[in-house]
C-alpha cells in the first residue's frame, strides 16, 4: 500500500505539488487525472522515488521510498517522455533491466515482444511512437515490479494495443497483486480500468475516491418546467452548474439521486431525468467549480 502525507514539491517559485495526502491500495488501479500543469508527472516521480518531496513523505508498505534501493526494485516508472539507452534495442534494454530487477521474466518478455510484432534486435530509435510505448510497457510488466507508475500509459497506442495492455495489467493484478498507478489526460481510457481516481488541480488534490462512489455522488439532471428557475430556487440542492434554455434546465448536482429527484418532482416538472456522468464530465464539473473554465479561454 502507498501512503503519502502532505507531500510538496516546489521548483523555484512554482508549487508543482501542494500538500497531497493519498492512500493507494494494493491490487487496484489508481487513476490520476488533472488539468495541464496540475502536478501529475511530479507526483508520480515522487511516488517512484525519483524526486524527493520538499515536505511530507511517501511510504510503500510502511517504508520511505527515497534512497531505498530494495524498495525501488519493486517500483517501475514509465514516464511520459520515454527514455532508452543510446542505440538500445528491446533485447538490450531487457538485459539492462534484468540486472536491476531480480524478478525480471525474460521468457515472458520474448513472448510479448513477439506477440506485439516488435523486433527484439531492432534499434528502438527507429520505432514509431506507439512501438516505443509498447516496448516500455512490456519492460515494465516483465520487470516483476509490484508497483508500476505510468505517465500517459496509453499515449500513441492503437485501440487493439490499448486493450491488450489493459488485459495484461488486469491479469498481473489477479496473478501477482500488481498495482498500476496511471496518470492520463485521456479520461475515457481510464474509465474502464480504474478502481479509484484522484483529481489533481493546481498542485493540490480535489478528491481521491473509488470510481463508483464518484459516479454515484454526482449527477446530470435534464428537466423541463412551465416557468423559469434559477439556482437560488433549489436551495436544498448542491448545484455545481445550471444552464437553462427556454423551459429546459440542465444541472450538474452533487448528492443522492433519490433526494435530487424528490426535490425536482416537488416543482411539478413537465419531465425530468437523471443521467450518469462520464469521468470526463466529472473532471470538467469539478475543475469548473475551482475556476478552471475552458469557455473563458474561448469567448
Amino acid at each position: 500500500m502507498i501512503v503519502t502525507e502532505k507531500i510538496t514539491k516546489v521548483f523555484d517559485d512554482i508549487i508543482a505539488v501542494d500538500h497531497i495526502d493519498t492512500v493507494m491500495k494494493d491490487g487496484s488501479v489508481f487513476g490520476l487525472i488533472g488539468s495541464n500543469g496540475a502536478g501529475k508527472s511530479t507526483f508520480l516521480r515522487m511516488l517512484a522515488g525519483v524526486l524527493k518531496p520538499d515536505e511530507g513523505y511517501v511510504q510503500i508498505d510502511g517504508e520511505d521510498v527515497w534512497e531505498n534501493i530494495p524498495l525501488k526494485r519493486r517500483c517501475f516508472l514509465v514516464p511520459d517522455d520515454l527514455y532508452f539507452l543510446s542505440g538500445a534495442t528491446p533485447n538490450s534494454m531487457a538485459a539492462y533491466y534484468a540486472s536491476i530487477y531480480p524478478k525480471f521474466d525474460k521468457a515472458r518478455f520474448d513472448h510479448l515482444i513477439k506477440g506485439f510484432d516488435l523486433k527484439g534486435n531492432r534499434r528502438i530509435g527507429t520505432f514509431s511512437k506507439g512501438m516505443r510505448r509498447q516496448t516500455a510497457l512490456i519492460l515494465a510488466v516483465c520487470s516483476g515490479a509490484d508497483y508500476i507508475f505510468c505517465d500517459e500509459a496509453f499515449d500513441g497506442l492503437d485501440p487493439v494495443a490499448r486493450q491488450t495492455i489493459k488485459s495484461i495489467f488486469i491479469n498481473d493484478m489477479q496473478e501477482r497483486n500488481m498495482t498500476p498507478i496511471i496518470a492520463s489526460h485521456n479520461l475515457r481510457e481510464l474509465e474502464d480500468i480504474c478502481d479509484h481516481v484522484g483529481l489533481l488541480h493546481k498542485g493540490g488534490i480535489l478528491f481521491s475516491k473509488d470510481l463508483d462512489d464518484v459516479k454515484l455522488g454526482i449527477h446530470k439532471l435534464h428537466a423541463a418546467f412551465n416557468r423559469q428557475y434559477l439556482r437560488e430556487d433549489f436551495p436544498e440542492l448542491d448545484i455545481m452548474k445550471l444552464e437553462q434554455r427556454g423551459s429546459l434546465i440542465t444541472m450538474t448536482v452533487r448528492g443522492n439521486s433519490e433526494d435530487i429527484m424528490r426535490s425536482v418532482q416537488a416543482r411539478m416538472p413537465l419531465f425530468a431525468e437523471l443521467l450518469p456522468l462520464s469521468l470526463e464530465e466529472i473532471f470538467i464539473s469539478e475543475t469548473e467549480v475551482k475556476g478552471y473554465d475552458i469557455k473563458k479561454l474561448i469567448f
